[in-house]
């Protein structure tokens, strides 16, 4: 059973992603578009408009073409948003990096999207050069001033004309984020200009709120969630940016500086993630700050239990809502909207307009009925074009109809809301971020002294999963010691957070390892204990 988004389709104009987005810019002038919560450093509408247009000037001036690749390694700050509209408006790609990354991984992406440029902050420079010199990335920008990297600001040419590039809103690409998709290891997910425009159009439909276009506008958006992520640009900072609202930025979360910009801004919306909604739902921090301005908070990127969803929005004086999507479909694919807060608490809600669905047996691939769990495939103008340079991961991620395999287990009510229930792929969802087992499985393989290893995702009530490895020793070694070796190698989040020696590690006769015996006997130890 195909089931069909319950609001009408909605028109996707044919159009670049910058002139779509910033189509409203000058009405704004001097309005703050991005304010840095931190400093109150602000740059208005007209300022955004201007910046733009120079760095894609400058970038024009070093032989940036279109196609090209342009690298993102930094904490969200205004100028993220000058800096990718810039390259986008050049006819440029985007790839966005974790500042978290290691060397390792950093220049494994660099190397796999192609990247020609690379803009950073001061603090990760060094890890950029590093990683960069093991690239194709031939010059390095920096937010502010270091040595060793041309200052970002010189490439803006304000008053420059900007390149004429012809876009094929529906072919070429903007962005290419990074994305473990339903297995295996990081793969560069291709969205094209169409994929974006359609998807802030899907959310940004008449039926979703009752406010008029300008209280829109004077809507005041926090922006703690990273830009590099997909949930980060598309929701925190694009859709506010086409509405003409403000959008504060904030570096990393850290709850004092999240309620004090609340506080101090009067902001009225914020999107998150579940181990933010427990900290705002239970720490006692959140008593000592005014928060009333806030109306309306959506959690995604990992589950979030309805109790902890009503708790939270009692707890703030707010409307929750939930939403779903993946870096593959630009991202959102459901969302309770606006109008429906508060009366499916759990529910990732209905599809978002020009959206289908299926809910498919996992064995069979045979559509399930209204209640019963399965697959959830997904097709709609937002789904990406494919994997960079990956046509057999492609193939096996969207068929033939153009149905996009979510790898995650879902149930339809009968009010047409959906619910995730459980996950087929084995990635492990750490804060919102992905980790994929397969990555620290073949680290830990390079130990000299592990002959074996798996990696599950043990439940954690603040990180939503955290990572336990399960290794074989040929010679005596200390879970310590594996955490250790583990942590010496991959970014912070991908760290194991627990060990366990033992004889064997489960498999199939192909070989496959059987994660699910593993966490069977993890939870039956836990039981006992």
């Amino acid at each position: 059973m195909v089931i069909r988004s319950p609001f009408p389709d909605v028109e996707i104009p044919d159009l670049p992603f910058t002139e779509f987005v910033l189509a409203r810019a000058g009405e704004q002038g001097d309005k703050a578009a991005i304010i840095d919560g931190p400093t109150g450093r602000r740059i208005t509408y007209s300022e955004l408009t201007e910046n733009v247009q120079g760095v894609a000037a400058g970038l024009a001036e070093r032989g940036f073409a279109k196609g090209d690749v342009f690298a993102h390694l930094a904490p969200n700050l205004p100028e993220y948003a000058v800096a990718f509209h810039g390259v986008a408006t050049a006819g440029g790609v985007n790839t966005t990096a974790n500042p978290l990354l290691t060397e390792d991984e950093l220049a494994k992406q660099l190397v796999d999207s192609g990247a020609r440029l690379l803009v950073t902050v001061p603090e990760h420079l060094e890890k950029a050069t590093t990683a960069a010199s093991r690239s194709g990335v031939e010059e390095i920008f920096v937010y502010g001033e270091a040595a060793g990297a041309t200052p970002f600001a010189s490439l803006v040419q304000i008053g420059a004309e900007p390149p004429r590039v012809v876009i094929d809103p529906a072919e070429d690409l903007i962005a290419l984020p990074y994305s473990s998709g339903t297995t295996g290891l990081h793969k560069g997910v291709m969205l094209t200009h169409r994929n974006l425009v359609a998807n802030i159009i899907q959310c940004t439909h008449p039926d979703v709120t009752d406010k008029s276009d300008d209280e829109l506008a004077a809507e005041r958006a926090i922006a703690v969630l990273p830009f590099f992520h997909i949930y980060g640009l598309v929701v925190l900072m694009n859709i506010p940016l086409f509405r003409g609202a403000t959008v504060v930025t904030l570096p990393r979360f850290e709850l004092a500086g999240f309620l004090r910009t609340i506080r101090d801004y009067r902001i009225t919306r914020a999107w998150v993630v579940p181990p933010i909604v427990l900290a705002l739902a239970r720490h006692p921090l959140v008593d000592e700050y005014d928060v009333s301005s806030l109306e309306y908070m959506n959690s995604g990127a990992a589950p979030l239990s309805g109790e902890l969803e009503v708790a939270c929005g009692k707890r703030l004086g707010c409307h929750m809502t939930q939403g779903y999507g993946l870096t593959e479909t630009s991202p959102t694919t459901h969302w309770v909207i606006d109008k429906l807060a508060g009366t499916m608490p759990g529910s990732i809600g209905p599809a978002v307009p020009n959206t289908e669905c299926r809910i498919v047996d996992v064995a069979t691939e045979q559509d399930v009925r209204v209640g019963e769990s399965g697959e959830l495939w997904i097709r709609g103008p937002q789904v990406m074009k494919g994997y960079l340079n990956n046509p057999k991961a492609t193939a096996h991620a969207i068929d033939d109809d153009g149905w996009f395999r979510s790898g995650d287990v879902a149930r339809l009510a009968e009010d047409g809301s959906l619910w995730i229930v459980d996950r087929i792929k084995e990635l492990i969802k750490y804060k919102g971020y992905q980790i994929a087992p397969a990555e620290l499985e073949a680290l830990l393989l390079t130990h000299p002294a592990i002959i074996d290893a798996a990696v599950i995702g043990l439940p954690d009530e603040e990180a939503g999963e955290v990572p336990k490895a399960f290794v074989v020793a040929r010679e005596p070694i200390t879970p310590e010691d594996v955490s250790q070796f583990v942590a010496d190698h991959v970014a912070p989040y991908k760290k194991v957070r627990a060990v366990e020696i033992i004889d064997e590690i489960p498999k199939s006769p192909s070989g496959k390892i059987l994660r699910r015996v593993l966490i069977e006997r993890d939870r039956t130890a836990a039981t006992a204990r």
